[in-house]
């Protein structure tokens, strides 16, 4: 049976702008980008989780919100359970830490970014105004 990894991740609206992340050279599918976030670890609660990987990936704090989607996703060597919540910015100068580098973009220009298959869905709420 194939794992099944949860990860918590942010749909972070700034003055209309969605922050997304490019995933770093020799993670699970390199340069694809994606929006901020992380696994779990054992013990920890699925926000305590997106404020932690938040703070490592990017040094800012958030307020994690209320869940926005979930989503599961088959890939041949794993399943994954992302869970994204609507998140407010909470102070930090903005460095990309974990992540090669990040962007701030509105929801139509979400589709001139290469995003792994499983944020497919998401991107199509965004899109619609969801």
């Amino acid at each position: 049976m194939k794992p099944v990894i949860e990860v918590a991740a942010a749909v972070l609206f700034r003055q209309g702008r969605l922050l997304i992340t490019q995933r770093l050279p020799g993670s699970h599918l390199p340069g694809l980008w994606e929006f901020p976030g992380g696994k779990r670890k054992p013990g920890e609660s699925i926000r305590e989780c997106l404020v932690r990987e938040i703070r490592e990936e990017l040094n800012i704090g958030v307020v994690v919100g209320e869940m926005f989607e979930t989503i599961e996703y088959d890939y041949p060597e794993k399943t994954v359970c992302l869970k994204f919540f609507k998140c407010r910015y909470a102070g930090g100068d903005i460095q990309a830490l974990g992540c090669q580098r990040f962007a701030w973009v509105t929801p139509e220009d979400l589709g001139n970014y290469r995003f792994p298959p499983a944020n497919r869905p998401l991107m199509q709420k965004l899109r619609s105004g969801g």
